[in-house]
């Protein structure tokens, strides 16, 4: 198995840890983002208004497809993030680390992969986390649908192009982990080379490299998705509408339309909708990934050499 497989599993597994422990900020920050009435809600109201209303398995509405959705998305950008990394460091001498040009290269490729295979879950995740929005009676009789009737609901209603609603700012948003491994890339670059030029200083071999430990990692992955998720938000909120079929977002003409008509009938706090519990979510998402996929790969990959040689 290659290596890019074995960070594909790890990556997939990584993000299901994550994804499991941060869900209902992603939940929030989703109907937030949906939403077009200018309530001025804090996340703990957001929550109790939520619990009021469907119970505490309400914040895990759409989990069972989140969960298949960061699995998938995550499996398939690790193995095309490192299937590319692989083929541009074969075939070039010199250092072996990606500079800010092969990082954004790599991101692109695996991005727009991942962003084309994944989209159609994160349809029906975005369905489902809507789906009881504007019930205002507590414990009001809808009916919460799992990951394969949610599909088929959306087949019968709109077909099978809506699987794709809202390609067009989620392509944009490939620019979203670009920025992301990007920022980790060279972050981690520089703080190898600042910790080696330091161990060497301080009577350290000619050849010693500082290794990172799991808590820059941690750190790494938190600073690199508070970058990218600060900058790329408002597409977030366009990418969200469109997936959730909207009625209004439905008639945005492009993503750019639909930035521009939510600036004008919502502010700039339309654009921003939901980003604190998105941030909070990202940010800790990116950093338990990136801490725990590094040792999920070491951990695979050194139970699958001995069979692999057997």
């Amino acid at each position: 198995m290659s290596d890019s497989a074995i960070h594909a599993i790890a990556g997939a597994a990584g993000g299901i840890v994550a994804m499991s422990a941060t869900y209902p900020l992603i939940f929030l920050s989703t109907r937030a983002a949906v939403e077009t009435k200018n309530e001025q809600k804090s996340t703990y109201q957001a929550i109790l208004d939520i619990i009021k209303r469907e119970g505490v398995f309400g914040l895990y509405s759409g989990l069972d497809s989140s969960l298949l959705g960061i699995a998938v998305t995550n499996g398939v950008y690790y193995y095309f993030y490192e299937r590319s990394r692989e083929i541009i460091l074969r075939n070039r001498q010199g250092s072996k680390a990606l500079s800010t040009l092969e990082s954004m290269l790599t991101g692109l490729i695996a991005g727009s992969a991942t962003t084309v295979i994944s989209n159609p879950i994160w349809v029906v995740q975005t369905s489902q986390a809507v789906r009881t929005m504007g019930t205002d009676q507590p414990q009001k009789s809808v009916k919460k649908l799992g990951f394969f009737e949610t599909a088929q609901n959306i087949i019968a209603k709109d077909g099978v192009g809506a699987f794709w609603r809202g390609i067009g700012p989620a392509l944009v948003l490939v620019i979203n982990p670009i920025i992301q491994y990007t920022a980790f890339e060279q972050l981690k670059n520089f703080l190898i080379s600042r910790r080696t030029s330091k161990l060497r200083a301080a009577g350290g071999a000619a050849a010693a490299v500082a290794v990172l430990s799991d808590l820059d990692f941690f750190f790494l992955g938190a600073l690199s998705k508070l970058i990218a998720t600060s900058i790329t938000y408002p597409y977030i909120v366009v990418k969200s509408r469109l997936q959730a079929g909207s009625a209004n977002a439905l008639k945005y003409k492009s993503s750019l339309d639909g930035l521009v008509t939510i600036l004008r009938e919502e502010g700039i706090e339309g654009l921003y909708k939901g980003i604190g519990s998105k941030i909070v979510q990202s940010v800790l998402t990116a950093a338990i990934l990136f801490a725990g996929q590094r040792r999920i790969f070491e951990a695979t990959k050194a139970a699958v050499q001995p069979l692999l040689k057997a």
